[in-house]
């Protein structure tokens, strides 16, 4: 019963990060802002919704009495969202962007970087459990 349970929390994990992967992924990180533009652009209420693992991790964390991996887990999820957001303002709303940064904006990353979460947080998942 608790194997079903603690494989239910993990594949729902999985799927869900999944979908963020599918619609962020791109070459560059900016790239990958320009796609998370397009949403906050519309609205902060869809693309927050765009992002389902960060409404997990706080399910996850009031489901396990504030377990140290799960309010890590938290941490992360909240970290990632607002690392995005201050990105997309920095770059379209202030248009103040250091040359440092936009060359590591501009840089490719490896395709295996936007699969990491799928890897890193289940683990904390599982040993929240």
């Amino acid at each position: 019963m608790i194997d079903d349970l603690i494989l239910n929390y993990v594949l729902l994990f999985i799927l869900l990060e999944f979908f963020e992967v599918t619609w962020q992924k791109a070459p560059t990180i900016m790239g990958m802002i320009i796609k998370m533009h397009r949403y906050y652009s519309k609205s902060i209420l869809l693309f927050l919704i765009m992002h389902p693992t960060f409404y997990f991790s706080i399910g996850f964390a009031m489901l396990t009495d504030l377990n140290i991996y799960a309010l890590i887990l938290l941490f992360l999820k909240t970290l990632d969202i607002a690392t995005k957001i201050l990105l997309i303002e920095q770059i379209y709303t202030k248009r103040e962007l250091s040359q440092e940064l936009s060359l590591i904006l501009l840089a490719p990353i490896n395709s295996f970087l936007p699969y990491v979460g799928l890897f890193l947080y289940p683990l904390l998942i599982l040993f929240a459990l």
